[in-house]
């Protein structure tokens, strides 16, 4: 074979690897596509969900822990009322959604109503508190603004599991779903780290603040270094979403407004990163004290 053969043989392999590639690609947009806007990605398992509103009634009754409940939009039954009546008074988050949404968590007779288990038992913040100051400790709390990613979510509160802080406080609305992947995430911290489900962020600061806690917000418009704030005493860390920041209505109750200064090119750390960076700094500043 001559040096010409070999370019030829070459440039037809290398030809048909592409046409290769480019037949995996078609496929793969293919695939992308069919699948676009399906809603959820991934399935829960079955074992984390609790099917129809008789058996979530009764799963209320027996005490179990519910993350959300997903009700068709148009129901309007006696007894989908009576489910509504139960979750009053509780910190369970309710959303109202088309039987095409529920449909795609399930292939079994959902009747209209889907509940998601926590694989955790939340804690109320107004029996926290007192009970850490009676056992004469100086509470660290870390309280998260809008934080959805569980990822991020999972980090964090295998961070605050690792710093010693005594809670994490959530609200139960717009934040992420406690789910077998979120304490899978946290390698296993969030079965032993406390966690608050508030159903309004802004009264749990105003609680904090009337209980006596620095209330700390981490933000990159504060002009204060995160250093300079006294975090010896009983403080509640704020950190708020990537995207959004700390909500403002939020940010108005918190007694102090930090920044983390940055040096380097990008703008702003991950804000699992950021809140190891604020949650040392309280413990350097404990040990010192």
């Amino acid at each position: 074979m001559n040096f010409q053969d070999r370019k030829t043989n070459h440039l037809t392999a290398k030809r048909s690897n592409s046409e290769a590639i480019s037949q995996r690609s078609g496929l793969t947009a293919q695939r992308s596509n069919s699948s676009e806007g399906a809603f959820p990605t991934r399935r829960p398992p079955e074992k984390e969900m609790i099917f129809g509103i008789r058996a979530i009634i009764e799963a209320i009754d027996a005490g179990k822990t519910l993350d959300k409940i997903l009700l068709r939009r148009d129901m309007t039954s006696t007894i989908g009322k009576e489910l509504l009546k139960k979750l009053m008074g509780t910190t369970t988050p309710v959303q109202k959604v088309p039987v095409e949404k529920l449909n795609q968590y399930t292939d079994k007779n959902h009747q209209g109503a889907i509940a998601f288990l926590s694989p955790i038992d939340f804690c109320s913040l107004e029996t926290l508190v007192p009970t850490l100051f009676e056992e004469g400790k100086t509470p660290l709390l870390m309280v998260l603004d809008g934080v959805t990613d569980v990822r991020n979510f999972g980090a964090i509160a295998r961070t605050c599991a690792c710093a010693g802080a005594h809670a994490l406080i959530i609200g139960s609305h717009g934040s992420v779903a406690i789910n077998g992947d979120a304490v899978k995430t946290s390698a296993g911290a969030l079965y032993h780290l406390p966690v608050c489900k508030v159903d309004n962020l802004q009264h749990a600061l105003q609680f904090l603040r009337d209980s006596g806690f620095t209330v700390l917000a981490a933000t990159e418009h504060a002009t204060a270094n995160y250093t300079e704030v006294d975090m010896t005493m009983p403080t509640a860390i704020v950190m708020g979403s990537e995207e959004k920041g700390i909500y403002e209505g939020n940010l108005r109750i918190c007694s102090h407004q930090v920044r983390i200064p940055m040096s380097g090119v990008i703008e702003s750390l991950n804000v699992s990163v950021a809140a190891g960076v604020m949650l040392y700094e309280a413990i350097r500043q404990r040990a010192i004290n």
